[in-house]
């Protein structure tokens, strides 16, 4: 993959979406491509996390409680609290085809935070957002 696509992958991923595009070079630089095949688990329900994904290319099925609840593609961020958090994952993430993604650890994350603060701004503002999103969806 081009360094010009893995920048655009990381730009389409709400979580990083307000970050300037030297941010997205810092963390393009802290990832690492993986390609997985279908039916590869990438996160499982209930264990520690230590990763987060960005999809690359092609699709995957997130189930909770071993329900499907949704299909994600292209641009979409999976196990991101782990970057945060320590605590157990909240959804099973399996590829449905062959997949390419973007890996980055917990541990890499962190180091990132600290080379770039500005990155931990506009990631908080994201997650903000997106609690305040789930908050309205949870009490219309």
């Amino acid at each position: 993959m081009s360094r010009q696509s893995h920048l655009d992958h990381l730009a389409s991923v709400p979580l990083l979406s307000g970050c300037s595009k030297k941010e997205l070079q810092a963390v393009a630089r802290a990832s690492d491509e993986v390609a997985l095949p279908a039916g590869k688990v990438l996160c499982e329900e209930g264990t520690v996390g230590r990763e987060a994904f960005v999809i690359v290319d092609g699709t995957a099925e997130v189930r909770r409680n071993r329900h499907k609840v949704a299909t994600v593609g292209a641009g979409t961020c999976v196990g991101e609290l782990a970057l945060l958090d320590p605590g157990p994952r909240t959804a099973t993430v399996v590829a449905d085809t062959d997949m390419t993604v973007l890996a980055i650890g917990a541990r890499e994350f962190a180091a990132l935070l600290d080379e770039v603060p500005a990155i931990a701004h506009k990631v908080l503002r994201s997650l903000a957002a997106r609690v305040r999103d789930l908050d309205s969806q949870i009490y219309r």
